[in-house]
Formats: structure tokens, sequence, C-alpha cells
């Protein structure tokens, strides 16, 4: 990927940041190198505390970068800086918070242990509660010194805490462990795993056709429940909502096993139903350096306008929230957002009304299958 950054022929954009995948050992030398540097400067013939130089992951330091092969685009943040210093009241704290988790996280790869981020939180908490009040300061923190040292929270030895599943025609193998059929999982499917190292070892075959990302728990309980995989030869997969490491990191494992193979996104129509669309599809400036590394080229199949004039009575419209209107607006002024999805959000916008996926069963509850089958054979997705 790093070379392919560099090249003009698949990138536009050649001053792109991004969080590297480290061993341990490497890891850890960019922390001592860190000390190091800080050490000289206080020992220095005129000593100062010398401020810490972070990625900045704000959105106006995001940039998309643009395949010129391919229509795929990413997330990524550039290269302007923002600083953490002791010696200013503003960042003070977070400034002791970077040392505090960089020793942490030390310890844990020295250890050869992985943590999850709650885990750290109650460690912080007991040795530091005036510094780490609650899991906010502890995730900031850990972003902070992904954007200063610029490796992943994996590479940390922070594990995802996996909350995601995966259902139908999909055979997920651990080394020297059988197979596991995600066909036979029930409708609860088959756990996704918090730890990224087991996700990247584990060999997957399929004879699907196409992977379908459902936004809600309970629709993908409905559709492994009916086994629409063996109507539709297709893989099931959810987050349970706003998707998390790990399904973003399985999904993406996934497309690079079947690299051919649809991926087709089943979300309300609403605000915060295209924003986690994109979020698989684009990533997440929430994720800072490591943005790009899980977004997939999902499609959005449904729900769409079209079905909600020809499909969704108008009983089942609910009115749009403040909080809708916000993730519109701030989806509407990004540049990565394509023409065909303005258009779908402006139409929310305009209309002030919101549809789930759920309004569908007014046709029946085995209704859900019959209309993905009948989108997927048309093509209808974008």
């Amino acid at each position: 990927m790093e070379e392919l950054c560099k090249s003009s022929i698949f990138f536009s954009d050649q001053s792109l940041c991004y969080a590297d995948i480290l061993s341990p050992p490497e890891v850890r030398a960019r922390i001592e190198v860190a000390v190091l540097n800080f050490l000289k400067v206080l020992n220095a013939p005129t000593p100062e505390i010398s401020d810490l130089p972070l990625i900045s992951r704000k959105s106006s330091n995001s940039r998309v970068s643009r395949g010129l092969l391919t229509d795929v685009s990413w997330i990524f943040l550039s290269q302007s800086f923002c600083k953490r210093s002791l010696m200013r009241e503003n960042t003070a704290k977070s400034f002791v918070r970077v040392w505090m988790v960089m020793k942490m996280c030390y310890q844990i790869l020295l250890q050869e242990k992985r943590v999850t981020q709650r885990e750290l939180f109650y460690k912080l908490l007991c040795d530091s509660p005036d510094y780490f009040p609650s899991q906010l300061q502890v995730n900031g923190t850990i972003q902070d010194l992904v954007a200063l040292l610029r490796c992943s929270r994996f590479s940390l030895g922070i594990m995802a805490s996996g909350r995601g599943a995966v259902a139908g025609r999909l055979l997920l193998q651990e080394p020297n462990k059988e197979a596991v059929d995600c066909s036979t999982c029930g409708s609860s499917g088959y756990a996704i795993s918090g730890d990224l190292n087991l996700l990247e070892k584990l060999i997957m075959k399929t004879d699907a056709r196409y992977i379908i990302v459902v936004e809600k728990h309970a629709i993908f309980q409905r559709l492994a429940e009916d086994c629409v995989f063996n109507q539709i030869p297709s893989i099931l997969i959810t987050a349970k909502g706003y998707p998390d490491i790990a399904t973003r990191f399985f999904l993406h494992r996934m497309s690079r096993a079947f690299p051919e193979m649809p991926i087709l996104g089943l979300v309300d129509w609403n605000p915060a139903g295209l924003a986690i669309l994109c979020t698989y599809k684009f990533g997440s400036i929430g994720m800072g350096l490591e943005a790009y590394r899980y977004a997939c080229n999902v499609k959005w199949l449904g729900m769409r306008m079209d079905d909600i004039s020809q499909l969704v009575p108008e009983e089942s419209l609910i009115n749009l929230k403040p909080k809708d209107l916000q993730i519109a607006k701030s989806l509407l002024s990004s540049d990565v957002l394509q023409d065909s999805y303005k258009e779908e959000l402006a139409t929310m916008v305009e209309s002030g009304r919101r549809a789930e996926i759920e309004a569908l069963y007014f046709h029946g509850y085995e209704f859900l299958g019959k209309y993905l089958a009948t989108k997927i054979v048309q093509a209808n997705y974008i």
C-alpha cells in the first residue's frame, strides 16, 4: 500500500498520512526514539519541554484519495499538524495522557499481551483517575498516540472489541482448527472476534456471489432465520449498528479474499443509515490515521427513495429529528459523497421524512428476501 500511495498512477494526492502495521519490536523502537528525543531536548544547554507533534484529525485535514484506474475512493489525513503542549493550559492534560498511555502500551508489548480499550481504561482509571475519568479520554489519547507514532492501534497491543456477526455461505477455518460453516450458525450468526491478528489468519472459502452488509441486527436475524443466503447465494454481515473496527476489518478481509464479489449495503433510509454505509465505503475521520485501512467498495442496495415511493406506506414514514438534519448537513458538505448519494440525501431533507427497513414488513415478514432478490437481479444498486 505504501508504494501505491506514492504512485500518481493510482492516487491523485501524494501527501497522505496513514498508520503502519508494525511488529511489537518495531513499535517499541518508535516509543524509545520518542522518549530519547524528549530527553535530548530536556538535557540541552537551554532545556525545554518539547511539544508532541500530531497529525491533525480535524475534518479540515481530511482528503479524498480517488483511484484513477478504479471507482474506489478512501478518506485520508494530510500533512497538517497539531500539538500537545505541557505549557498550554488547554492541552497540558492531553500531553501527560499521551505519555501515560505510551508507557502502558510499551509494557503491554513487552509482556506480549493484548488488551481492549475498555480494559485499558479501567487500568488507567485506577492508576490516574484525574487524567482518565471516562472512556472518552482513553479513546482520544489512543488516537493521539497513533497520530504521534504513526502505527495502528492493533500494533500498539490494543485489541478491538468485536460485536459483529456473519452468516451464510462462508466457511471459516482458524489455523489448526476445524472449519466453521456460517450457514449453520442460526439466526445469531458467527460472532466476529476482536482479535485482528486471528481474523487476518482465517482461511475463507465460499460459493456465494454477493456480500450483503446489514445495518441492523434484527434485520440480519430475520434474513438469517429465513436462510435468504440459500435463495440468494450470499454472505450476510452486520456490526449491529455503527460499524466497529473488527467488523470493518473482517469485511475488508473478505473483500481481499473474494475481490470480484459485489458488496451491497442494506441500511435505513435516513441520514444515519447513509453515514453507516459511507463508513464502510470510505472510512472514517474518527479513525484518524487508520481511516482508510478498512474501507471497501460497498454499493448502496437499499433502502432508497424509489423503494420509499413504491413500497413504503405513508403511515410508516417518520419525521426527521434535529440530529438527522445535522448528520445530513455534514454528509452533504463532504467531498467524498457521490452525486447520486447527495440526491438521495437531499430528497430525505426536502421531504423531512425517514423510513426504517422494517417498514417493508407491511407486505409480510417474508417480503424482505423477495425485495433483496429483486433488487439484486435488476442490479438496482449505486
